[in-house]
């Protein structure tokens, strides 16, 4: 079973800028479609971005503009690129991978925006 190990999350005045990485146990990056979702207290867990193995990518509206996600196929690692953060942003980030019928979720890092 695959591994998917999250870092970079912390506290972050608004404006300011994260980088999200997702380190999965097995060289599964370029094969899987893999993915960020947050969760925000008393939220539903929702897409933010995805990126295919074939390098579409997808955003939410809510982060179009600002946040970047991109995939290192070589490092194994895929990543998200936060910028302009805003309190909204506020939540538990979660890597996502997915083939076929396989699905897997990191244990999460938390991301909080605040002055």
């Amino acid at each position: 079973q695959v591994q998917l190990v999250e870092s970079g999350g912390g506290s972050v005045q608004p404006g300011g800028s994260l980088r999200l990485s997702c380190a999965p146990s097995g060289s599964i990056v370029s094969v899987y479609d893999m993915g960020w979702y947050r969760q925000a207290p008393g939220k539903q867990r929702e897409l933010v971005a995805h990126i295919t193995s074939d390098g579409s990518t997808y955003y939410a509206d809510s982060v179009k503009g600002r946040f970047t996600i991109s995939r290192d196929n070589a490092k194994n690692t895929m990543d998200l690129q936060m910028n302009s953060l805003k309190p909204e942003d506020t939540a538990v980030y979660y890597c996502n991978a997915r083939l076929g019928l396989y699905v897997g979720w990191g244990q999460g890092t938390q991301v909080t925006v605040s002055s």
